[in-house]
């Protein structure tokens, strides 16, 4: 990743139409979601406050991007019986959906068929990919995404988000 490569606010400021985002892991352990889940797992309770000092700059993010025009989509291919950091997502989800986004589920054997890339990605208006990369244990490696717009890897991501869509559950219809 170069120094002048766009990172993540970057591009999704810059979407127009769309920014579509495939999780496909059943844990991760990043920043100060790690504390967070933690505290969740002590506690059962999760900060679903969009105004907290937690969710704030995400919830403002996805606001002024669907404010705009643009259309934030996600989905999450999951285990199941899933995983307690899956249940910890499940609970904060309430947020993302009240920020603007549209949030899918699909269990992972549903999606045998499915060509998917190797990485949870992002793909801002069928364009540009950031594919983000991550450690065993779920934290981000170094470097944390790498950035791709030839066009057959927008393709492969864009087909590959769109048949998870498809066959998700949306996320007010799905139970853990």
């Amino acid at each position: 990743m170069s120094q002048n490569e766009p990172g993540f606010d970057e591009l999704l400021a810059a979407a127009k139409h769309s920014a579509v985002h495939l999780e496909m892991r059943d844990s991760y352990g990043v920043g100060d979601e790690a504390e967070d889940f933690e505290n969740w797992k002590r506690t059962g309770q999760r900060d679903i406050d969009p105004a907290s000092e937690y969710w704030t700059p995400w919830v403002d993010l996805i606001r002024s991007t669907v404010a705009r025009g643009a259309v934030v989509r996600r989905a999450r291919v999951v285990s199941e019986p899933v995983t307690d950091y899956i249940r910890y997502e499940h609970a904060g989800t309430v947020v993302n959906v009240q920020a603007g986004e549209q949030v899918h589920w699909l269990p992972r054997r549903q999606a045998s068929d499915i060509a998917l890339p190797g990485n949870d990605f992002w793909v801002f208006d069928g364009e540009t990919v950031l594919f983000n990369h991550f450690s065993g244990d779920g934290n981000w490696c170094e470097p944390g995404w790498e950035v791709r717009t030839e066009p057959a890897v927008a393709r492969l991501a864009s087909a590959a988000f769109e048949a998870v869509w498809e066959r998700g559950v949306p996320h007010e219809k799905y139970s853990v």
